[in-house]
């Protein structure tokens, strides 16, 4: 029978299989028997501990203890080394630098500086606005142009944007399709306009609207509805009140806006198209036709009047002018006004009579003068053969 073996220590002295061959000053009698001849538990960190490589040659021989010597021969920088045949497997071993040192922790403090420095140093532009939350939900508060230094990311999410965009927004979307608006004479007009806005308040423009885009377009529609409704059709397509809508819209615009606190400013209105229903596209021509007909018959109508106005404001001047010569010598206005309407009835007639001692009563002016042009116009008859 084999004898009782301590599987931490030396092999007791106390006989069986070589029990006196090393020696050994551990407790030898106290451990219990593994039995049978069979080796007892071994130490893992020994060369060779893992497996029962050693018997054999040597039979049941127990393998001794490890001493403390033995368990930092087979340790490495790295750690104990692996228990096999030799230690022979393969072994992970970290880079290091000078003297030995390994580089892991300057790795990782690198990387922790460049993650401290670019989320928490941020560089804000004039035209740029930004607002901070608590980890990307509650708001914390707001930054301005410049250099700016907040927690790092996670904790803070910083949320940049530019508040001087011009943001455009057409209505209706799609240039084909047809927005009917009601005029304040019961008639149905095709509109296309245009908003252009900014943002004046990035926190309200995050945090107060759901979609902020979307109450733009639905504001300008209901401002755009209430200025049509007080228009005439003609106002709307001739374009002599657009200017009016326009600021009408803009101005109802920003009261909404600014009641919701929505932090947007409207920048202006432009009104694109404004035709009639494509329904009745022709009629409505037509329509325009004639009435452009009758604007330029009117327009003649003035220009006469204004004519006739101007004669007869003049011919008044004159009487009046006669008037105060008259009041001043009758008898010489008297004999004037005779000649000169004598000198206009007489200038008409064919006949010239002349009422005076010694004189031909009839002297047929216009006769002679007329035989003396006549005369004048027939060419004279050259003499022939030069006599």
């Amino acid at each position: 029978m084999a004898g009782k073996r301590n599987p931490w220590g030396k092999p007791g002295s106390s006989g069986g299989n070589g029990g006196g061959d090393d020696g050994g000053d551990g407790p030898s009698d106290d451990a219990p028997s593994s039995g049978g001849g069979s080796d007892g538990p071994r130490n893992p960190w020994l060369p060779g501990g893992g497996s029962g490589g050693e018997r054999g040659g040597q039979g049941d021989r127990p393998r001794r203890s490890a001493s403390i010597e033995d368990i930092f021969k087979n340790r490495g920088p790295e750690g104990p080394r692996r228990a096999g045949g030799g230690g022979g497997g393969p072994n992970f071993r970290m880079p290091t630098g000078p003297g030995g040192r390994s580089l892991f922790p300057l790795a990782v403090a690198g990387i922790v500086a460049v993650w401290l420095i670019f989320s928490s140093v941020h560089f804000i532009q004039p035209q740029e606005r930004a607002i901070v939350t608590w980890l990307g939900g509650r708001y914390s508060h707001g930054l301005g142009p410049g250099t700016n230094f907040t927690l790092p990311w996670p904790l803070h999410v910083v949320d940049v944007e530019n508040v001087s965009e011009i943001r455009l927004e057409r209505i209706p979307e799609n240039a084909q399709e047809e927005k009917l608006i009601l005029t304040a004479d019961q008639n149905l007009v095709d509109l296309s306009y245009l908003i252009r806005w900014n943002i004046k308040d990035l926190t309200l423009y995050r945090f107060q609207l759901a979609e902020p885009q979307d109450t733009v377009n639905e504001v300008a529609e209901a401002a755009m509805r209430a200025a049509i409704a007080e228009q005439n059709l003609d106002t709307v397509l001739t374009g002599e009140g657009r200017a009016n809508i326009e600021l009408n819209v803009r101005t109802n615009m920003q009261a909404v806006l600014d009641a919701l606190e929505s932090g947007i400013a409207v920048q202006g209105i432009e009104i694109e198209k404004t035709d009639a229903p494509a329904a009745v596209i022709e009629a409505f021509n037509d329509v325009l036709a004639a009435r452009q007909d009758a604007e330029r018959d009117m327009n003649d109508a003035r220009r006469y009047e204004q004519q006739q106005l101007a004669r007869a404001e003049g011919e008044a001047a004159a009487f009046n002018n006669i008037y105060e010569e008259y009041r001043l010598a009758p008898q010489v206005t008297r004999q004037r006004l005779y000649y000169e309407t004598m000198e206009a009835v007489l200038s008409k007639t064919d006949k010239t009579i002349v009422e005076a001692d010694g004189v031909t009563p009839y002297l047929p002016l216009p006769e002679i003068r007329r035989h003396a042009q006549e005369a004048a116009a027939t060419p004279q008859a050259q003499p022939a053969g030069g006599q």
